[in-house]
């Protein structure tokens, strides 16, 4: 099936090429930020993981508070009894007549609270409440990382999508610039300066830029729902977005770096596994030392005895108190107290080496994510510098080929050549921008500045 051109124009048109669009509200960076800090899934999932942690150093997990029982209990019973008397005579010299109890009933009631308190149990009760505290620490170390992650991930879609933003523009504006060498084409045409042939190259002409147009605004449409998936909105949300980019100045990028070792948040972490393996060293260690207790009850016991053939019946009632102190010593455990002191020494160990490993991995880290931060800023440099030769060129080249002075194919190597310097700009830009965002985040500084 063949399509004229008149047809692709009405495609084009139908498909809102050259019309304009509503205008959609700006999601600036700062509201992209403040709306995943408040939906995105994985941030929601590290938060609750904090309140984990938080509930777990709590003075009620700690094993400091004593422990309350109470207990109670209930007993019933109910006999029919016969007792016989063989060969016994009653006063009168008669046979002793058998003793019958029918629905004899008989209850028992009891109830009790038990207090248990242990005074000293070789400090790691101590220990390990400092442990727990250091875990939750830990564990806010962990979130932060996490959200740093995650706006890492945000910006790297929502620097595509400006980045799609200026390419559509780019290339709407190439569009138009076609189209606009048809109309003059066929004017030309119609007063005999010049030939079918070229009205047939700014045809071509413009349907490669309206599919490059349509491309990208579909590339446009799909990174926006990626935003959205990050954002966790409607994946139909509509938007623009912010395309200015600013840039930290070189000195305040340099105080950051001097700090990074205090505020990088993978050595944060080792610094917290270190402590929690010192504290774990000193539980072990507990179980040299003796355990001393107090414990103390209170009981209620009530019994209700039916009679019987020698007894009437009872109710009993009782009460006691017990107070009571308790010394445990495990003199000799078979040595597995002293297996785990030595396994916590060489957990320590290698939780030092491994810190050691980290710093040393973060100071790569940190001189290659400047290096390239460095590298990507030159070529933006460049790529602007490009940008205004080829605008330019571009200019003088339109200038020369309506004096008939340069053919059309001429002139659309000079706006291809625009449009490639334009869109590597733009490329450039948004690439040196997450470079400083991964140095930022390296330096323990991407949570602080405003972008």
């Amino acid at each position: 099936m063949r399509i004229s051109y008149p047809t692709i124009l009405f495609l084009v048109f139908s498909l809102g090429i050259f019309t304009g669009f509503a205008q959609e509200p700006t999601l600036s960076k700062q509201e992209a930020m403040t709306l995943a800090l408040e939906n995105n899934f994985g941030i929601k999932v590290a938060r609750n993981q904090v309140e984990i942690a938080e509930n777990n150093q709590s003075i009620l997990n700690s094993g400091f508070l004593p422990t309350l029982t109470a207990n109670a209990a209930a007993t019933y019973n109910r006999d029919d009894i016969t007792v016989e008397f063989p060969g016994q005579l009653d006063e009168n010299g008669q046979p002793r007549p058998d003793f019958e109890l029918n629905k004899a009933e008989a209850q028992r009631y009891n109830t009790g609270v038990t207090l248990d308190y242990t005074l000293f149990d070789g400090l790691g009760r101590l220990y390990n409440y400092k442990s727990l505290q250091e875990q939750y620490e830990l564990t806010e170390l962990q979130a932060r990382e996490t959200i740093e992650n995650t706006m890492l991930q945000l910006f790297s879609v929502y620097f595509e999508v400006a980045r799609l933003t200026e390419n559509v523009n780019v290339f709407r504006q190439a569009l138009e610039i076609s189209r606009d060498r048809i109309t003059r084409a066929e004017y030309a045409f119609e007063y005999g300066q010049n030939t079918k042939l070229d009205i047939l190259n700014a045809q071509v002409d413009v349907t490669n830029d309206s599919i490059n147009l349509l491309n990208a605004k579909q590339q446009l449409a799909n990174a926006k729902r990626d935003l959205n998936v990050v954002l966790n909105q409607n994946l139909n949300e509509t938007f623009a977005v912010d395309t200015v980019v600013n840039f930290i100045p070189r000195l305040e990028l340099d105080e950051f770096i001097a700090t990074a070792k205090e505020n990088n948040v993978a050595l944060l972490q080792t610094e917290k596994n270190l402590k929690i393996n010192e504290y774990d060293i000193k539980v072990s260690r507990s179980g040299y030392l003796p355990t001393i207790g107090l414990s103390g009850s209170y009981g209620w016991n009530l019994n209700q005895n039916p009679p019987s053939a020698f007894f009437p019946g009872t109710n009993n009632t009782t009460y006691n108190i017990n107070f009571g102190a308790r010394l445990t010593w495990n003199l000799f455990d078979g040595g597995s107290t002293a297996v785990r002191v030595k396994n916590a020494k060489i957990a320590f160990e290698n939780q030092d080496l491994l810190k050691k490993q980290i710093e040393l991995e973060v100071d790569r880290d940190i001189l290659n994510a400047l290096q390239i931060y460095e590298n990507r800023l030159a070529i933006y440099a460049i790529q602007e510098q490009n940008v205004i030769t080829n605008e330019n060129n571009f200019e003088r080249s339109r200038e020369q080929f309506q004096l008939g002075r340069i053919t059309s194919i001429e002139f659309r190597q000079a706006q291809i050549n625009l449009l490639n310097a334009q869109t590597n700009k733009n490329l450039s830009k948004y690439d040196a921008k997450l470079a400083e965002l991964q140095l930022l985040q390296l330096t323990g500084q991407l949570l602080n500045i405003e972008l």
